[in-house]
């Protein structure tokens, strides 16, 4: 019997910069879990309330690319909307990926941002089957 794969994040060391990785039953489960993996490099997602929802839509060719996108998409909403997110549901068709994320405005002294991440890299870029799931990794320039 299979176990069912679990949905969760991890980072991994990277020189200077940092690798991202997310694991969930479908790809875009784990495109989730490695935009969330993003979002702890700058701050505990557990202290980033889900009050605002943003709607993020992207394509790119094939898999690896459309990871690169998505992150990519994500900095782009948290560097203009000065937000953090804690909660992505991502949905991928073919080349196309349509997702919400929910999330808040940048609180300093309550959210304690690290760092500022500057892009998704195709660095170690791979998006694959992974057991019964699936795996999505990148390292995010910080």
């Amino acid at each position: 019997m299979a176990l069912e794969p679990v949905a969760a994040w991890e980072h991994y060391a990277h020189e200077a910069d940092v690798g991202v990785r997310g694991f969930g039953a479908t790809k875009g489960e784990a495109f989730e879990q490695a935009a969330l993996a993003m979002t702890a490099v700058v701050a505990d997602p557990a202290v980033v309330a889900p009050r605002e929802r943003v709607t993020i839509r992207c394509e790119a060719p094939d898999d690896e690319l459309l990871l690169a996108e998505w992150l990519n998409a994500v900095i782009y909403e948290m560097s203009t909307r000065r937000m953090l997110f804690s909660k992505f549901s991502v949905k991928v068709k073919g080349a196309k990926l349509s997702a919400e994320a929910w999330g808040e405005p940048v609180d300093a002294e309550r959210h304690r941002p690290a760092v500022e991440v500057k892009g998704a890299t195709y660095t170690t870029l791979r998006v694959a089957r992974h057991g019964d799931g699936w795996l999505a990794q990148t390292v995010v320039d910080v």
